[in-house]
């Protein structure tokens, strides 16, 4: 007899496609949540190979980008202040997007939420926070959002701002953590490029200071120095203008010897007072001196104008206040560009300080070659004294005795003439001692460079004005003495004649040569030379021009007020 058939347990079919249903979405999930770890692993080591700066945070933009599948992100970094973005670097927008929307976003909305409030932060839909500002025209859409910080050291760089998930989707809680384990290698490839760009930074300082300590100590003259010394400055620190500027004897200011870069011919020459111009400030106070815009500070004198187009400008000493501040060197960068660091300013510090010592080793070698020379002049006025003299003395007292026994009166008068000669040689002689034992002392009074200062100084409670000066060549070597008397006495009468008559709120004196002529040219923006005025002032200096075969020039700028130039020829030789 059959066995009756046992019923079969069987599952719904319903119930097991949802099963194998849900095994799937697990498997596809495993292997979505696998090819994220492996695309933030490979984000990771790409932004980490970096070690240009604005190549790593372009690489992290784009990394950021990709892993959270965002159509824009940016990258903001936080300025110096704390408080605002100095630099922006964006993924997904055109230029012809960027131009159309205007300059970057300082930090402001959004953007400043997450600057004060460094955290995550995610938004469905940014319009509806209450610190969004809306954008700017031309600006594309945006809804969803996902920020960052981005730290260095526990001190936040900078923010990474995404926006846009694709498909319309909100941004999750995976994204935000993947987001910010990409911020934490960020942080790290950051650190790595400023420490690489730092250590190439102080190489290329390393490298200046030696070439300048080279120049120095291979007996290159002192201007072919400091203008290396400018040229390096400025290229090193990405800076459009550079001048150094070093201490006048006796008078407390400051010539500007090298200028090279934007505006230099407005700073070459300059003579600058220690109370109103950047670099005064930092030789006085033997410390370096910044300003975020050097053209409307108003601890600096605007005249005459000098800082057109410069914004960001640091005044560092060469040298310090123990060893004796040697001059001090200015760099300044176009308007618009970031302000001198702590660390670049140090850097720079560190360089004016090296130059500072071979300049000094330079002097000194100078000076040890002076004193060489000194000392052999004094042996030779010695010998010439001790020797050459009384030998020469005792050959004419030898002459002149036998004169008296020769009868033959020619032979007597030639012996008598032969003792004048003597006499006349040994005069000779003994101005040649003097001139070697003086010449050392030479111009130990001051030279006209500085008699030019303390003149215009001394002048400046009269005028009611202190004038800019300005004095471009070898004004003390290539001027002699008593030219340089007439250029005093036209100065002191020229500005006499400013304070008397011309009314004016400005004047400026410059003073130049080139080795064959020498022009001194005094301004101002008075009321002008009038008509039927006495002129006995101008005909005294014009009189003094023609004696020395030079001229004298007068002129009314379109301005107005008066420019006189008095301009001689220099001695050859």
């Amino acid at each position: 007899m059959e066995r009756p058939e046992e019923p079969r347990v069987r599952l719904p079919q319903l119930r097991l496609d949802e099963l194998l249903e849900e095994l799937q979405a697990r498997i596809d999930a495993a292997r979505g949540t696998r090819d994220r770890v492996h695309s933030l692993l490979e984000a990771v080591l790409s932004v980490g190979r970096e070690l240009e700066l604005e190549q790593a945070l372009r690489s992290i933009v784009e990394a950021a980008a990709v892993l959270v599948d965002a159509e824009y992100a940016a990258l903001g970094v936080i300025g110096p202040d704390g408080r605002t973005l100095s630099a922006f670097h964006t993924v997904g927008v055109s230029e012809a997007e960027i131009a159309a929307i205007g300059p970057y976003p300082e930090g402001h909305g959004i953007l400043g939420e997450l600057i004060r409030h460094p955290e995550p932060l995610r938004l469905p839909k940014i319009s509806e926070h209450p610190a969004s500002y809306g954008f700017p025209p031309g600006h594309p859409p945006m809804n969803s959002f996902l920020g960052v910080p981005i730290r260095v050291r526990d001190q936040v760089f900078g923010n990474l701002y995404l926006t846009e998930k694709r498909g319309g989707a909100d941004f999750d809680e995976e994204d935000e953590s993947v987001l910010s384990t990409l911020a934490v290698a960020a942080g790290v490839a950051i650190d790595n490029a400023r420490l690489y760009e730092e250590s190439r930074l102080r190489e290329r300082w390393l490298l200046a200071n030696a070439e300048i300590g080279h120049c120095l100590m291979s007996g290159s003259e002192r201007a072919q120095a400091l203008e290396l010394i400018a040229e390096r400055a400025r290229e090193i620190t990405g800076s459009a203008l550079a001048a150094v500027a070093l201490p006048m004897a006796d008078t407390g200011s400051l010539s500007v010897e090298i200028a090279v870069g934007a505006e230099a011919e407005a700073h070459r020459g300059l003579v600058l007072s220690p109370q109103d111009s950047l670099m005064g400030l930092a030789f006085s106070a033997a410390a370096p001196v910044s300003s975020d815009d050097v053209g409307h500070d108003t601890r600096i004198s605007p005249e005459p104008p000098r800082f057109g187009g410069l914004g960001p400008a640091v005044a560092v000493p060469i040298g310090t206040g123990e060893g004796g501040v040697r001059g001090v060197v200015l760099v300044a960068r176009e308007a618009g560009r970031p302000v001198f660091l702590a660390k670049e300013t140090e850097m720079l510090r560190g360089f004016a300080g090296q130059a500072a010592i071979a300049m000094e080793l330079a002097e000194r070698r100078r000076d040890a070659q002076q004193i060489a020379v000194l000392e052999d002049r004094d042996r030779i006025a010695r010998d010439l004294h001790d020797l050459a003299i009384q030998r020469l003395f005792a050959t004419g007292m030898t002459l002149q005795s036998a004169g008296r026994f020769i009868e033959h009166p020619e032979a007597a008068e030639r012996v008598l003439r032969a003792v004048d000669d003597l006499d006349e040689t040994i005069k000779i002689i003994r101005s040649t001692i003097f001139g070697l034992r003086t010449r050392a002392g030479a111009g130990s009074g001051g030279g006209l460079r500085a008699r030019v200062v303390r003149t215009v100084g001394e002048a400046a409670p009269v005028l009611g004005l202190t004038p800019s000066v300005r004095m471009e060549g070898l004004v003390d070597t290539d001027v002699p003495p008593e030219i340089a008397d007439h250029v005093m006495a036209v100065l002191s009468e020229a500005l006499t004649n400013i304070a008397r008559h011309a009314r004016a709120d400005r004047a400026q004196v410059v003073l130049t040569t080139d080795g064959r002529e020498v022009c001194l040219t005094v301004s101002d923006d008075g009321v002008g030379i009038a008509p039927d005025g006495r002129r006995s002032g101008l005909r005294n200096m014009a009189e003094r021009a023609a004696k020395l075969g030079g001229r004298l020039e007068l002129a009314r700028p379109d301005g107005g007020g008066t420019t006189l130039s008095w301009r001689v020829p220099l001695p050859a030789g």
